[in-house]
C-alpha cells in the first residue's frame, strides 16, 4: 500500500456512513499507450538498473512473505460501488494549497489518487518502493537521491520523471500558495535536480532527520500541467477539480457534484496494479462520498436504511443507546470496535491567544479549572475516555511531569478576580471592573457536537463567563480558523507517529494565516528547541527535546486539553463485504482505511439479500476486534 507521510496536524471533525452493491465497471484506458523507455541507460535510472542499483550506492526493500500479510488478503475481489457519508463536503479537492489539509484531502483523494516517491511499511514503518523504486542517502545524511520506477505512469498516460518531483517541490514554495507551514518544511531543502530522466537529487540546506522522511513523503504532481501554473492559477484553476494523478483512482469532473457527493473510478489501466504489494488493495471499481452536512443523526439513518454501506459512531452514546435495532439483531449488520496503535491526538479547547480574553493567561487558567473533564466523561461520554495534559498522550513524547489541571473552581474564581473581573451585571455575568465590559464570547461549532459543548456552556455560566454558542458547517469552521477569525474553537487533532510541533507552534507562524498555528502561540524556547530537535538523530534524545516543548506548550494553556481518543474505532456495516485479518490498519486505524483494503464479497451479499428476504439471521461475529494489541 502506498502511504503518505502526514506532515501537518489534521482536524478531526469526521463521520461516515454509505449504500452499495455490486460490480460497476472502472474506467479504461482513453489515451496512447507510451511506449516503455529503450533509450535512457540502466545507469542513468532507466530499465535495468535493478543490475546496478547496489554497485551506484542505492537500495530499496524487498518484501518477504510475512510482509505481504499487511498488504490486504489474497481473497479479496474487485468489483463493487461502495457507498458512505461524510457530514461535509471538502473545502478543496487539490492536493495542496490554502484550505486543503482536510481529513478529506489526506485519507481520500490524495491517498487513492496521487503517489508519493517512497511508501511506509504498514508495520515497521520502513521505507518501501512508490514512484521511486531505489533510494540512495550519502554518508552526511545531506543528500538523497531516488530513481523513478520508468513505469510509472499519469492517468493522462504521460511518464512520470524527475520533472514531476521538481516541479512538486516548486509548486510548495510558491508563496502564493498559502502554505506557510509547509514552506518552512520544505524550505530546509535545496531545489530538486534531475541527474536524468528518472534520477533525482535531493540536498538539505541544513541537517535534519525529517528531510528525508518528508521528502520520500510528499504527495507527486505532473509537471506538464503545472509548467503553466503559479500558485494563484492552481489555487484558482484547481479548487474544485483535479490534476492527473498517479494512484489506483481517478475522480472525473463529472462526478463532483458541488456540495452533495463525489464519486472515485478504479482505474483499470493503473500503472502498479499488478505490484504485489497493491494487487489486493484498492479493490472497489467505485466509491461515493455523499454528503449530509451536520447531521450525524441522518446519517445513522442513511445507514440503517441501506443507503451507506459504513458508519463510524463517534458519539458514545450512541454507540451504547441506539445500535441495538433489527438488523443488527439479526447480523444483517455488523458492529465492531476495531483498536489500532494509531497516535492518540487530542481534544479541547483551542484559545485564540491574539484575541481578548484569551489574550490572558488568567483566563486561560480559569477556563481550564472550569473545565470539569471527568464529570463530562461521566455523564455523556460513558468512561470511554481519560483527561489528558499533553500533547502528546499516551506516547513516549508525553512529558510525565506536566501539571495535571482539575477541577478547581475556587482557583479559577481568584483569577478572574486578579485579571479585573469582580462584579457581575443584572444578566449575571462578570464585567471588567476598568473596561466595563462582559466576560462574553463566542464559539463556532459544527452542531454534531452540540452535546460537547453545552455542557460546558453551563458550568461557565454559573461562573458569570458567558459562552454563546453558534452553530456552523465545518467547511466555514475551518476556513475561519485558517483566518484567524475565531475567539475559541473545540478542536480534535490527530496525532502523528514523528512528532513536529515546528509546524504548529513555531513562532513564525503564529502571525500568519493558513497554517496550524491557530492559536498565535509563541515561545523563544520552543524556538532554540526546533532545531536542535531537526539535527538530532538520536532517538531517545529527541524524545527529551519533545518532553521539554510539551511542557511549555501545555504551561502556557494554548488549549484547555480534554479527554483522550484512546478508544477503538466503531464502525457499523452490512454484512456483505470481506476484509483482511487485521480489518483496519495498525496506525491508520481509521475507518477510510475500509476504502484501501476491503472488498465487496458477493456470496455474503447474496446471503445478506437472502436473510433480509426470508427474515432470517446471519452469524453475528464478536464485536471486540483486537488484531493489533500485541504487535
Amino acid at each position: 500500500m502506498k502511504t503518505f507521510t502526514i506532515i501537518l496536524f489534521t482536524l478531526i471533525i469526521f463521520s461516515c456512513g454509505g449504500g452499495s452493491n455490486s460490480s460497476s465497471s472502472s474506467t479504461n484506458t482513453s489515451y496512447t499507450i507510451i511506449e516503455k523507455d529503450s533509450v535512457t541507460t540502466a545507469i542513468d535510472g532507466g530499465y535495468g538498473f535493478e543490475d546496478v542499483a547496489k554497485e551506484m550506492g542505492f537500495k530499496t526493500y524487498t518484501f518477504t512473505e510475512e510482509d505481504y500479510i499487511f498488504y490486504g488478503s489474497p481473497e479479496a475481489k474487485k468489483g463493487g460501488h461502495l457507498k458512505f457519508t461524510l457530514g461535509r463536503f471538502p473545502a478543496t479537492f487539490r492536493a495542496l494549497g490554502q484550505y486543503y489539509n482536510y481529513t478529506e484531502n489526506y485519507y481520500i483523494m490524495n491517498a487513492l489518487c496521487y503517489e508519493s516517491l517512497l511508501g511506509s511499511h504498514p508495520v515497521t514503518l520502513e521505507k518501501t518502493p512508490g514512484l521511486a523504486s531505489h533510494w540512495k542517502i550519502s554518508d552526511d545524511k545531506m543528500e538523497f537521491y531516488f530513481r523513478i520506477n520508468p513505469d510509472a505512469r499519469w492517468s493522462d498516460g504521460e511518464e512520470v520523471t524527475a520533472e514531476d518531483v521538481i516541479a512538486s517541490y516548486d509548486i510548495r514554495m510558491d508563496e502564493t500558495i498559502l502554505m506557510p507551514s509547509t514552506q518552512i518544511t520544505y524550505g530546509k531543502i535545496e531545489r530538486p535536480v534531475a541527474i536524468s530522466k528518472y534520477i533525482v537529487k535531493v540536498k538539505s540546506k541544513t541537517l535534519n532527520w525529517r528531510n528525508m522522511l518528508y521528502f520520500s513523503g510528499m504527495v507527486i504532481l505532473p509537471e506538464h500541467y503545472l509548467r503553466n501554473l503559479d500558485g494563484t492559477a492552481y489555487l484558482e484553476e484547481y479548487n474544485f477539480k483535479m490534476l492527473p494523478g498517479t494512484g489506483p483512482y481517478v475522480i472525473h469532473d463529472e462526478d463532483i457534484i458541488n456540495q452533495e457527493s463525489y464519486t472515485l473510478t478504479r482505474r483499470d489501466d493503473w500503472w502498479g496494479q499488478d505490484d504485489r504489494s497493491n494487487k489486493y488493495m484498492y479493490n472497489f471499481d467505485k466509491i461515493t462520498v455523499n454528503v449530509v452536512k451536520e447531521n450525524p443523526a441522518l446519517q445513522f439513518e442513511k445507514m440503517k436504511k441501506g443507503e451507506s454501506d459504513f458508519f463510524e459512531i463517534m458519539k458514545p452514546s450512541m454507540w451504547v443507546d441506539e445500535t441495538d435495532f433489527e438488523a443488527t439483531k439479526m447480523g444483517w449488520i455488523q458492529k465492531k470496535r476495531v483498536h489500532s496503535k494509531s497516535p492518540a491526538g487530542t481534544w479541547g479547547y483551542a484559545f485564540n491567544m491574539r484575541k481578548w480574553p484569551f489574550n490572558d493567561k488568567r483566563l486561560r487558567y480559569a477556563f481550564s479549572y472550569l473545565y470539569d473533564r471527568d464529570r463530562f466523561n461521566r455523564e455523556i461520554l460513558y468512561n470511554e475516555y481519560t483527561p489528558i495534559n499533553s500533547l502528546y498522550s499516551g506516547s513516549e513524547y508525553e512529558n510525565p511531569n506536566n501539571v495535571k489541571y482539575e477541577f478547581n473552581p475556587e482557583k479559577a474564581v481568584k483569577l478572574l478576580k486578579e485579571a479585573g473581573y469582580t462584579e457581575r451585571n443584572d444578566n449575571g455575568f462578570l464585567v471588567h471592573n476598568e473596561t466595563k465590559k462582559v466576560l462574553s464570547f463566542t464559539i463556532e461549532v459544527n452542531k454534531s457536537i452540540d452535546y460537547r459543548v453545552t455542557p460546558m456552556q453551563q458550568i461557565l455560566k454559573q461562573y458569570g463567563i458567558d459562552m454563546q454558542i453558534k452553530f456552523i458547517d465545518r467547511t466555514t469552521r475551518w476556513k475561519n480558523l485558517m483566518d484567524r477569525n475565531f475567539t475559541i474553537d473545540f478542536e480534535a487533532w490527530g496525532g502523528l507517529i514523528y512528532p513536529n510541533p515546528e509546524t504548529g507552534y513555531k513562532s513564525s507562524l503564529a502571525d500568519q494565516k493558513n497554517n496550524n498555528n491557530i492559536y498565535g502561540f509563541k515561545s523563544d524556547r520552543v524556538d532554540e528547541l526546533l532545531p536542535i530537535y531537526d539535527t538530532e538523530f538520536d532517538h531517545k534524545k529527541r524524545v527529551q527535546i519533545i518532553q521539554e516543548i510539551d511542557s511549555i506548550i501545555t504551561e502556557s494553556r494554548h488549549s484547555a486539553l480534554g479527554l483522550s481518543r484512546e478508544p477503538p474505532i466503531r464502525i457499523l456495516y452490512w454484512d456483505k463485504f470481506g476484509y483482511p485479518d487485521y480489518m483496519l490498519s495498525k496506525y491508520g486505524g481509521r475507518s477510510e482505511d475500509i476504502l484501501y483494503n476491503w472488498w465487496f464479497d458477493d456470496e455474503k451479499a447474496k446471503a445478506l439479500e437472502d436473510a433480509m428476504k426470508s427474515n432470517l439471521p446471519l452469524k453475528i461475529g464478536k464485536m471486540n476486534h483486537t488484531f493489533w494489541k500485541d504487535l
